[in-house]
């Protein structure tokens, strides 16, 4: 997910993107739990994208 992509959307769609996000995380992390998961990178890019949500909220949430 691109940064520019993030920074058009508002407050709301951030929330239920990041909301989406975590329950995919969690999804990874059940195959990896079993031995099913066949894209481990997936994990990764998963925590990188909450961390630019997080990042871009609090800067929403300072210039307000």
């Amino acid at each position: 997910m691109k940064v520019s992509e993030l920074h058009a959307k508002s407050t709301e769609e951030l929330t239920s993107t990041m909301v989406e996000i975590y329950r995919d995380q969690f999804n990874l992390k059940m195959q990896k739990a079993t031995g099913q998961l066949s894209k481990p990178h997936q994990i990764k890019l998963n925590r990188r994208n909450i961390a630019r949500i997080h990042t871009i909220l609090a800067q929403k949430e300072a210039s307000k």
